[in-house]
């Protein structure tokens, strides 16, 4: 007896040995929310809890084909970019995303790890402007990501609308401005839709295990886009879930730890 389809989910970045952010953080994601994710990657770090010691490119052919792959066979109906590395890479994701039709597309604009190390050459900016935002269904840069696309200071909610409205002015259909680091307020999040600015306000959690959150937030959205969500709906089941994430986290590894993948779930520690 032929079963129901999986909605389906690709994911577009770097991988993470530690296992708490990029490829493997984006497919435990995917499963959580009851999606059957795929990958293709674009770089090889090696990496844990406390640092990012080492990173190789994946050349752009070699990724080039990964998307191909994966969507002239088993199809996609949501993918999210996250670490891109280089303006080249950059480039190569945004002519395959364009080729192939690919739907409900996530930017998350990786540029900086946890424990510091840059993910994103200074080239490739022009390259994420230009090329790959405007594909975006939603675009989900922290403040320090969208001053840096920007140009700009985005120290309050004010300014974050206005961040938005300019990434909404690039293409992004939902600029959704993350306010992780605003000081001395809830973490609140703002989507705009080109009308109306939605505020997703959660209570601010002291704790060091936060690696991750960026990738698992943006893939939480990817998969409930592949599962039909519409794009508030989308963002706001994903806030939901990376609060629980963070709040239950798992104590693992001495520096950052990741947050739980698995909240919500049957295998939920």
């Amino acid at each position: 007896m032929k079963t129901k389809s999986f909605p389906r989910a690709l994911t577009i970045a770097g991988s993470d040995s530690g296992g708490g952010a990029g490829i493997q953080a984006d497919l435990k994601t995917f499963f959580a929310h009851g999606a059957f994710g795929m990958s293709a990657v674009t770089a090889v770090t090696a990496q844990n809890t406390k640092d990012v010691t080492s990173v190789e490119m994946l050349s752009e052919d070699i990724i080039r084909e990964q998307i191909r792959a994966v969507v002239s066979d088993i199809g996609v109906d949501a993918a999210k970019t996250g670490m891109l590395a280089t303006e080249g890479i950059t480039r190569c994701v945004a002519e395959s995303i364009r080729e192939l039709q690919i739907p409900n597309l996530v930017v998350d604009p990786v540029m900086i790890s946890k424990s510091g190390h840059k993910l994103l050459a200074d080239t490739a900016i022009s390259a994420l402007l230009s090329e790959l935002l405007p594909l975006a269904t939603i675009a989900t840069p922290n403040l320090f990501e969208a001053e840096i696309i920007l140009g700009r200071e985005i120290r309050n909610l004010p300014t974050m609308k206005d961040a938005a409205k300019a990434l909404f002015d690039i293409g992004v259909k939902y600029p959704l401005i993350k306010g992780g680091h605003l000081e001395n307020l809830p973490a609140t999040d703002i989507l705009y839709d080109g009308h109306t600015f939605i505020e997703f306000a959660s209570p601010r959690i002291e704790t060091k295990n936060t690696h991750g959150t960026g990738c698992t937030f943006s893939a939480a959205i990817t998969a409930r886009l592949a599962k039909g969500d519409p794009p508030q709906q989308a963002v706001a089941a994903a806030k939901e879930y990376i609060t629980g994430a963070i709040q239950s986290a798992p104590e693992l590894g001495a520096g950052h730890g990741p947050v739980n993948h698995f909240f919500g779930t049957q295998v939920n520690g």
